[in-house]
């Protein structure tokens, strides 16, 4: 239902460290940090390795590995948080990009993924 809204419109841009994209949450109610399993980012058909990809909400960044035990951490509803990969740059211009985000939900017996694809410009 919300997979379509994943990606923040004209988010992808490049930094001194590396390049960008925000993100929203593909759920309906907000979720402490440690319930984020996993956000796969595909860049023009290749994976970035999950242990590059960085995640900022509210001026705090962490690793995938280290959102697994921050509890005290959420990604609310809404709120657009920003998935980085340090190091490196995109060209200029259009990119297709797909960030699949897997959520542990309490009452669920799987962590669902959902997934978002769109093509956005580095300026």
């Amino acid at each position: 239902m919300y997979d379509k809204h994943i990606i923040y419109p004209d988010s992808l841009r490049n930094d001194g460290d590396g390049w960008r994209v925000g993100v929203r949450l593909p759920y309906y109610r907000g979720q402490v940090l440690s319930a984020v399993e996993d956000i796969a980012l595909t860049v023009d058909g290749e994976k970035v390795p999950r242990e590059d990809v960085r995640f900022t909400v509210r001026g705090k960044t962490w690793t995938l590995d280290e959102l697994e035990t921050t509890y005290d951490e959420r990604w609310e509803f809404g709120e657009v948080a920003e998935v980085s990969v340090p190091g490196g740059s995109l060209a200029p211009g259009k990119h297709t990009v797909t960030a699949a985000v897997q959520l542990r939900i309490s009452y669920l017996p799987w962590s669902p993924v959902t997934s978002c694809t769109t093509e956005l410009a580095v300026a």
